[in-house]
């Protein structure tokens, strides 16, 4: 049974879909939480030259960064009092960021989104999900959004194994 459980949460449906059933386990298996997302890094979201036009490039970042911090927190506001969480907040690659944090040993089970933010990115890079899956030494599961599949009124997710 999985109890100590990693949720990689960017504000999408699917990840508030992926929040929803991590709550549903740790509460059956009177597990823990913890809720992370990743700041991507300036150079993710400004173009080099950018940089070097009159963008202030660190005052935007510090905006990016409060309104991810904001998201998580009201995405640990969700979660029942009586179930343990941890949020975190890390910068940089979300693929990466995720995988060393699941590879930690602090984690039996990652839990996020089919689909994030940056779907469009994720058509040149491969997805997250994706990257996660392939990088995690710990069982992966990968929640859908009950809207967007196929049709369905209900969630759909599916564990995948390291």
């Amino acid at each position: 049974m999985f109890r100590r459980l990693l949720v990689a949460f960017d504000g999408s449906p699917h990840a508030q879909q992926a929040l929803s059933e991590a709550i549903d386990m740790a509460g059956a298996a009177r597990g823990t939480l913890t809720v992370m997302t990743v700041v991507p890094s300036p150079g993710v979201w400004a173009p080099r030259a950018a940089w070097e036009a009159t963008i202030d490039v660190a005052a935007l970042s510090r905006e990016i960064e409060r309104s991810y911090r904001e998201m998580l927190d009201e995405a640990v506001d969700l979660v029942p009092g009586e179930i343990p969480v941890t949020k975190i907040v890390r910068h940089g690659s979300p693929a990466a960021t995720i995988v060393d944090l699941a590879n930690s040993g602090e984690h039996d089970l990652v839990i996020m989104g089919s689909r994030g933010r940056g779907s469009v990115r994720s058509l040149f890079l491969g997805s997250v999900s994706h990257q996660v899956i392939n990088g995690s030494t710990v069982p992966v599961l990968v929640a859908h959004a009950a809207e967007e599949v196929r049709g369905s009124p209900e969630p759909r997710s599916q564990v995948v194994t390291a």
